[in-house]
């Protein structure tokens, strides 16, 4: 994994370290980051996206702290072996439910019908694909 996989929006509401471990959390949920995966330093993290060092810390931590990392001598954080690689799909989905929740919000909130919402976001997933 390269520091480039994750995407940290600094303007977002959300704190930057909470954005990365719900990113480490889908990736791995995903199987897009298989137990023992080295993760990106710290440093190289922080120097890419152009944050403080402390924040991409306090993300492995908490990551690390949930099982989803571990410390490795010699190769840094590592995707944590006893995790399962890959989830069920209901499971995967319950981590998107937050971020549907506001975009349904928002999307109500604009008076958006669902129709032009659902044709955009099924267009947006074929893109990512």
């Amino acid at each position: 994994m390269d520091a480039s996989l994750l995407t940290v929006q600094p303007t977002a509401p959300e704190p930057i370290y909470r954005q990365i471990v719900e990113q480490l959390r889908r990736l791995i949920a995903g199987g897009q980051l298989v137990a023992g995966e080295p993760l990106p330093s710290v440093r190289d993290v922080a120097g890419f996206h152009a944050i403080n060092p402390m924040t991409v810390s306090r993300a492995y931590g908490i990551a690390e702290g949930e099982g989803l990392l571990e410390r490795q001598r010699g190769k840094g954080m590592v995707v944590a072996a006893t995790r399962k690689a890959t989830q069920t799909a209901s499971h995967r989905l319950a981590l998107l439910e937050p971020q549907l929740q506001a975009l349904a919000r928002h999307a109500n909130e604009l008076e958006l019908p669902a129709e032009p919402v659902l044709r955009r976001l099924t267009k947006l997933l074929g893109e990512e694909r």
